[in-house]
């Protein structure tokens, strides 16, 4: 049954309601969401859906609570804020209504919880503490700061500043949402773009896009650079050796670094050449030829230097 109202607590409000809102609101937009703690209306019933308040978590009922004793926990012992519980039985439903291809929703569904909807959850129920100079501005503690100060005399303050961090939340759901799915839609293009280079050392891509997860998953350790049109140019892109660091697989040739348009045509050879940036990890040219050349070029040095071997490593 489509519920009529989406029911959490009155009063102060966390980041794990808020974010629950979200997920419910896309779902259920005809619902209205009422906060509350009176028991008339924290009382699982076939009109609604309750969470972060009633001190039960059952699904089928329809209630999604964690402060309870007995609260839920995940598979691997840690605790569930109502978030993580709303996205653990509607998550993938938000990800349908907002566009996500079929095929992406599992990976989808996974990703975000692990990287967005963990550490909600570990924040909300103590287990993670925000720490350092950025502490203050991490998504949990943005949105407590929307609540009304101590003497707004407006009854209605609460509820309107909900209301505001409900709207503000949203952007971030969506934009991650957004992210994750572009990533796998550009991890597509990237394998079947390494399917088509076959053993040639340099990726040829559509457009700019993440490149180096598919790159890794792919285990296609021979490739040395990427090169893909932008807006009005060409780029040829070094691939980071590991997800932390910048230390490349092979960087662009130290003769070219800094130089621009003349200079660096003048010293790498190839007509159209415009930039090379200082730290050697991205250069860019006017056509696809220029580029394609640049980044053969690069090559040649990477295995001249004994960077890389002729074969196919």
């Amino acid at each position: 049954m489509t519920p009529n109202f989406l029911v959490t607590h009155s009063g102060g409000f966390h980041a794990d309601e808020v974010l629950s809102s979200v997920i419910l609101t896309r779902l259920f937009p005809a619902a209205r969401l009422t906060r509350s703690r009176a028991p008339e209306w924290i009382k699982p019933g076939a009109d609604r859906i309750i969470y972060d308040v009633g001190g039960e978590y059952d699904a089928s009922r329809r209630i999604f609570d964690h402060h309870q004793r007995g609260a839920p926990l995940r598979e691997d012992g840690q605790p569930y804020s109502s978030f993580g519980l709303i996205w653990k039985h509607y998550g993938r439903d938000y990800l349908v209504a907002t566009g996500v291809p079929e095929v992406h929703v599992e990976a989808l569904h996974a990703s975000f919880d692990a990287a967005f909807v963990l550490a909600i959850d570990l924040t909300d129920n103590g287990a993670l503490s925000p720490s350092g100079p950025l502490a203050g501005l991490t998504l949990p503690v943005l949105l407590e700061t929307l609540k009304p100060v101590f003497d707004d005399t407006d009854p209605n303050a609460d509820d309107r500043r909900f209301q505001d961090a409900v709207a503000i939340a949203r952007s971030f759901v969506e934009a991650k949402i957004a992210q994750g799915a572009a990533k796998l839609r550009a991890e597509a293009l990237v394998l079947q773009a390494i399917e088509r280079t076959g053993p040639a050392r340099v990726l040829e891509l559509p457009m700019g896009m993440p490149f180096r997860p598919a790159i890794v998953k792919a285990g296609a350790d021979h490739l040395l650079f990427v090169v893909h049109p932008r807006e009005r140019d060409w780029c040829v892109t070094g691939i980071r050796r590991g997800d932390e660091g910048f230390e490349l697989r092979a960087d662009l040739p130290a003769a070219w670094a800094g130089l621009t348009n003349h200079d660096l045509e003048a010293v790498c050879g190839v007509e159209g050449a415009t930039f090379c940036h200082n730290g050697r990890f991205v250069a860019a040219a006017k056509t696809r030829e220029a580029a394609l050349a640049m980044a053969e070029l690069a090559l040649e040095e990477a295995v001249a230097v004994g960077l890389v071997k002729t074969d196919r490593n």
